[in-house]
């Protein structure tokens, strides 16, 4: 056995020791980031800005190693678009985040549509009706974001990250907590 090789519990519990301390700080992230909404909201615009800008990058990349000229136009065309979209999202997030918040809207509406269509479809299947139900509770959620835009975009983009942070903390928590009660049972 090398020196360098820890033996397979103390690397388990190691890592699950960085599990913990990652979703403890996800959890606070999450925390923070509802109760600072526009901040976390201008965080996420700018992320989203930096990855459209990457993909700009990637699409010029990889109209390089395109072969058909109408592979190498739609690819720079693509890269075009990326780049120019991320490039203006950083520039001006506050207006990126109201951009996103829209559409997050019509996303949500479509969302709720295409799940009450397939509610209709499972309808007879058991459990069918929790579809209608999330299918439901979307719509209201688009239709309170669309309403109340452009003023909702100071808290939508944060409070939902924040949201899903705080349960991703939470659960990526138990996961790890469980694990280390498995590792101590094991050893």
């Amino acid at each position: 056995m090398s020196t360098t090789t820890l033996p397979a519990p103390t690397l388990a519990r190691k890592s699950i020791g960085w599990s913990i301390a990652l979703s403890l700080l996800m959890i606070f992230s999450g925390i923070l980031a509802i109760f600072i909404p526009p901040v976390a909201g201008i965080t996420v615009t700018i992320l989203v800005g930096w990855l459209l800008v990457f993909s700009g990058v990637i699409h010029f990349v990889y109209a390089w190693q395109t072969r058909g000229a109408g592979g190498v136009i739609l690819e720079l065309l693509l890269g075009c678009a990326y780049l120019v979209a991320g490039v203006y999202v950083l520039l001006r997030p506050l207006q990126g985040m109201v951009s996103f918040t829209l559409a997050l809207a019509i996303y949500l509406l479509v969302e709720s549509v295409l799940e009450f269509a397939l509610a209709i479809r499972l309808r007879p299947l058991p459990g069918s009706g929790w579809l209608f139900v999330d299918s439901l509770i979307t719509l209201v959620v688009a239709i309170m974001i669309w309403r109340t835009w452009p003023s909702s975009s100071a808290w939508v983009l944060g409070t939902l990250v924040g949201v899903s942070m705080l349960f991703s903390g939470i659960t990526r928590l138990m996961i790890s907590l469980a694990a280390r009660r498995l590792i101590t049972a094991i050893t």
